[in-house]
């Protein structure tokens, strides 16, 4: 038999083991990839035995990676991302000038999308393209130069500078607080609640902003929306009062189409961050696109926070290089 040059494992075997470690689920890389679980299983089990090592170790959840896993997963997640850089450079000629970001629904469409018009005047020949969703799941890591998170940091195989904090509190519409004057916390329970059936970790459901406020009561009524736009169209709709995040919802309070109801205000866990993973190189656009972001948030922290106080400082990231390569400066 022939040696292979590289002397490299099975690249299905190897694709295998990168969704599956991606995914944290046998199941979701089997749909990912449309094979069988069985195709799958055997894939794995045929990399683990030609390293002598196991890669997963499977739980009642899913998998997760064992060390030896770990050090393989970064490795062959990084060489799979530059692959596929490569591969859309071919295909899409001059990529200097295109740029994929992904954020969630959230931060996509309330936050960065509404700002993207100034970049557009600065940078007209520049592609962005977006992928928004809720779930990190959901995005294809080979597929992203720049994304926007919010979270507690320490993603290891990224960069990440951070880009502000965020607080939470209730609002509603001009309306429903001119019926509801004098509301405190402790009778937020008693109105109707718009509340969102969210899948993060990190979202902030009522109950827990009720007791940021000291209201332990558990018997409150709450209407259940699908998505944080949607929340706060229902509430300029008079429909009730949601939990709006205040770098998302600025707009809206400044057009008199929202209004914060009572004083509870409360500092959320998490920062946000823009990220990109360590393996790869930023195209100048995608160095354009950096710098634009980190000058719309140094204005998001200089709005003061809506306890009256300025945002707690962040420091600035490194210069950023401004190519030129053809491109707008």
């Amino acid at each position: 038999m022939v040696r292979r040059f590289f002397d490299l494992p099975s690249l299905t075997g190897l694709q295998a083991f990168e969704a599956a470690a991606r995914l944290s689920s046998l199941k979701l890389a089997t749909a990912e990839l449309n094979v069988t679980s069985g195709a799958i299983s055997r894939q794995i089990k045929a990399l683990e035995a030609e390293l002598g090592v196991p890669l997963f170790i499977r739980t009642g959840r899913g998998v997760r990676l064992t060390p030896a896993g770990s050090e393989l997963y970064s490795t062959v997640a990084a060489g799979f991302s530059r692959i596929a850089d490569v591969a859309r450079d071919i295909k899409r000629g001059d990529q200097s000038r295109n740029v994929t970001i992904a954020t969630t629904d959230t931060t996509g469409t309330m936050w960065l999308v509404p700002r993207m018009p100034e970049f557009w005047r600065r940078h007209p020949d520049i592609m962005i393209d977006h992928q928004l969703a809720e779930n990190s799941r959901d995005f294809r890591p080979e597929e992203v130069q720049l994304r926007i998170r919010h979270g507690m940091g320490g993603w290891i195989n990224d960069v990440t500078e951070p880009l502000f904090d965020e607080w939470l509190y209730p609002v509603c519409s001009p309306a429903f607080a001119a019926r509801h004057v004098g509301t405190t916390v402790a009778d937020l329970p008693k109105l109707p609640l718009l509340d969102i059936d969210w899948v993060a970790p990190d979202w902030i459901t009522w109950e827990q902003a009720l007791l940021q406020g000291g209201v332990t009561s558990r018997s409150f009524r709450a209407r259940r929306l699908g998505k944080f736009s949607l929340a706060m169209q229902a509430a300029a709709a008079d429909q009730g009062v949601a939990l709006a995040w205040h770098r998302m919802v600025g707009p809206m309070l400044e057009r008199g189409e929202l209004v914060r109801l009572t004083d509870l205000a409360f500092r959320a866990p998490g920062t946000y961050y823009l990220t990109w993973n360590r393996g790869h190189q930023l195209s100048p656009a995608a160095q354009l696109l950096r710098g634009w972001i980190h000058e719309q948030a140094a204005a998001e922290r200089s709005r003061p926070s809506p306890e009256g106080m300025a945002s707690d400082e962040i420091a600035d990231p490194p210069p950023v290089h401004r190519p030129t390569h053809g491109l707008n400066t």
